[in-house]
């Protein structure tokens, strides 16, 4: 299967400019194509499709006005279009909402090389349009015999540079084990096993809160515009990139030993965007990042042999007695300990745990 391998790397001055001019270039294609194929569709009702796009892309190279766009590849810039074809088909397909303009200050800044525009060779990966390989940190070794298909620059709001190497590899899958395990996501245990072990939630946005309030103070006292608003903003980024680092560290580690100890996961299907609309709860729902973590299993269980059961939102998992299967009539958040009418004791996030696993294996 394909699989991505992320690093770090450090750019010359000359790469950084080149890479930068080829950012813009890419989000100006994405752009005005996306605003050519609004514009026919609104006047028109007639649908754009990817050739069509590709020979305005050849068009505007021959403007005076657009000619810096030959200055870089152009396989970033076919790319750009293939994304925006992309994003359309799954728009028309319900699957996503109507592809959105990429801004400058907001947007992810990133390029894509095809086979075509880069040369991979004794391990040293040179992008076109450049005289050096880039100097990346090899965190871990790509699989042995590898070559990447596909290459991925991008730069984030901190300044650090990545790049991406999209491999084919094979995964062998895990041995067959027999235990399964229900998990119930909460805020204060990040999540519980049906085991009964609870998972203390990091927390570790509210670990940096003193920080980056600290970093957020100093970027609204600078001038907009100036050379220290754009250190002061970079300060902030960077407390950002660490919460969002050292979460994800977390998360991926937890879910690697979800993966390698159950056959079955069991895990709820929640909506976790109409749940962050409680302002009370959604800078601790965001923090906690379940969307995250259910998107590590769902590629894990993928990839070695294990199956992820989803059980429906609704499912009254914290009310239900997994004893006896009476259904409370309420149960307030606050309550963290019940008892049954048939004598059973139950903590609620152990309790909701279990019955999580018993619907999950009943559906499958």
């Amino acid at each position: 299967m394909k699989r991505a391998y992320k690093y770090r790397f450090y750019p010359t001055l000359e790469q950084a400019e080149e890479l930068l001019k080829t950012f813009g270039c890419v989000r100006l294609v994405y752009n005005k194509a996306l605003e050519e194929r609004t514009r026919a569709w609104h006047a028109e009702q007639r649908r754009v499709s990817y050739a069509e796009t590709s020979a305005m892309l050849t068009r505007w190279k021959r403007t005076q006005e657009l000619a810096f766009l030959g200055d870089v590849s152009s396989v970033p810039l076919q790319q750009a279009l293939r994304h925006l074809q992309a994003a359309f088909a799954n728009f028309f397909a319900k699957r996503a909402e109507y592809p959105t303009f990429k801004s400058k200050k907001k947007s992810r800044a990133s390029a894509e090389y095809t086979r075509s525009a880069f040369r991979w060779r004794d391990g040293r990966l040179t992008l076109a349009k450049m005289r050096e390989p880039l100097r990346i940190v090899w965190s871990r070794p790509l699989p042995e015999g590898a070559e990447p298909s596909t290459v991925t620059v991008s730069r984030d709001a901190a300044g650090r540079w990545f790049v991406s190497l999209l491999v084919e590899e094979k995964i062998r899958p895990l041995a067959p084990v027999g235990s399964a395990v229900g998990v119930d996501a909460g805020v204060t245990a990040l999540v519980t096993l049906s085991t009964g072990e609870k998972i203390t939630n990091p927390r570790h946005e509210r670990r940096d809160r003193r920080r980056l309030a600290r970093a957020q103070r100093a970027l609204s006292r600078k001038a907009e515009g100036s050379a220290n608003r754009e250190k002061a903003r970079r300060r902030v980024a960077k407390v950002y990139a660490r919460i969002a680092d050292r979460r994800r560290d977390f998360l991926h580690k937890l879910s690697t030993r979800l993966v390698r100890e159950n056959q079955t996961v069991v895990i709820e299907n929640l909506a976790v965007r109409t749940m962050v609309r409680n302002h009370r709860l959604a800078r601790a729902i965001s923090d906690a990042a379940w969307r995250e973590l259910r998107s590590m299993l769902e590629y894990k269980c993928a990839w070695y042999g294990r199956q992820l059961l989803m059980v429906d939102r609704w499912y009254p998992s914290s009310k239900l007695c997994s004893a006896c299967g009476t259904v409370q009539d309420a149960m307030p958040l606050d309550v963290r300990m019940w008892e049954c009418a048939c004598g059973a004791v139950h903590d609620r996030d152990v309790n909701a745990a279990q019955n999580v696993l018993a619907a999950g294996l009943a559906e499958s």
